[in-house]
């Protein structure tokens, strides 16, 4: 197989085995070989010397990298650049000062490490990002709840401005007869999104409750459960974080009821749970604030189209960009 020639050669390979045979098997004097193909005779002559030596394979470019690398940082300083660099997620002139050793120097290890951009590496423990994905739908399902502050009749802030924001909120506040918090004046309420991804399709179940206890969590676990089961899927695990309504005996119950293992994400570590924290940002990017609702029950009642829109026909960066749904196929054989 040929190699692609490099940008400055004079002959491509299929010239230069034209030129050797001419030298070793025609018999043509060096410096008229090299005339009637316009190079000089030293280049006539090394492929006339490596045709002799190699036959037609010697005509291909070898590689310009050399043999040993007498200069290569040694590994033990490797070991200490990334160390400094995975767990202080220093730059190479820091790590340059500290090992006294030029900063380029330091920036050549971390290319090779691939861990030169910090976008690699995990913000909170230095550690390189690892990234997971269970066999089959089911096998983990992820459960945790958004809390959004209720749209005011009229419109929130974001669309209306802050002074109308207020206005809306009060006449609000008034209506329903809520109470007025100290520090932050009307409020009219918190919109509680119980949010269930599975781990392997990325599917989404969502329900709106106006509070997390452990009895609406559990009853947001059950139903998330059955809907699964309707297409195909049988929960096996759960993971979810510390809250209260996590943590509870209500909760433990329902899932051994349930027949699943309630796993909990490591206290202060959100990136555990990534894949639901990532969703959560999806929903409030493309329905909470996506666009401008007069009222908390006309943006609840937008909320079942878009995670029809989410699951069925928006293409999902992260599943080779295919509908969630399409990757919720438990057919027997499909995913052993």
């Amino acid at each position: 197989m040929s190699h692609a020639t490099h940008a400055n050669a004079a002959l491509t390979p299929r010239a230069r085995l034209r030129i050797a045979r001419l030298i070793i098997e025609e018999g043509w004097p060096i410096p008229r070989a090299a005339e009637r193909y316009d190079v000089s005779w030293r280049t006539a002559k090394k492929w006339a010397d490596r045709y002799r030596a190699e036959g037609p394979a010697g005509m291909n470019d070898r590689s310009s990298r050399p043999r040993s690398h007498p200069n290569r940082t040694p590994a033990p300083v490797v070991r200490k650049i990334v160390h400094l660099r995975w767990k202080q997620r220093l730059g190479p002139v820091e790590i340059g000062d500290r090992l006294n050793m030029p900063a380029s120097t330091v920036h050549a290890v971390l290319v090779r490490c691939r861990i030169n951009r910090l976008t690699h590496i995990d913000r909170a423990t230095g550690e390189p990002i690892r990234r997971y994905e269970h066999q089959k739908p089911g096998d983990l399902i992820h459960v945790d709840v958004k809390k959004l502050g209720k749209v005011p009749d009229g419109g929130g802030w974001r669309f209306v401005g802050r002074q109308q924001g207020e206005r809306n909120r009060s006449a609000t506040m008034a209506r329903t007869g809520a109470p007025r918090s100290k520090h932050r004046g009307p409020v009219i309420g918190t919109c509680y999104l119980h949010t269930v991804i599975d781990d392997h399709s990325r599917v989404a179940y969502v329900e709106a409750h106006d509070d997390e206890t452990k009895e609406t969590a559990t009853e947001v676990l059950k139903n998330a459960v059955a809907w699964f089961a309707e297409r195909g899927v049988t929960v096996q695990r759960v993971l979810s974080d510390n809250g209260s309504c996590y943590k509870s005996h209500l909760w433990r119950d329902t899932c051994k009821d349930l027949g699943i293992t309630p796993k909990k994400t490591r206290p202060y570590r959100p990136q555990t749970n990534g894949k639901i924290e990532r969703f959560h940002r999806t929903l409030a990017e493309g329905w909470a604030f996506k666009k401008f609702y007069n009222s908390e029950s006309a943006r609840l009642a937008a909320l079942p189209a878009w995670i029809h829109q989410y699951n069925h026909h928006r293409p999902h960066s992260a599943i080779k960009k295919a509908p969630p749904i399409t990757r919720l196929n438990n057919l027997a054989g499909h995913h052993t």
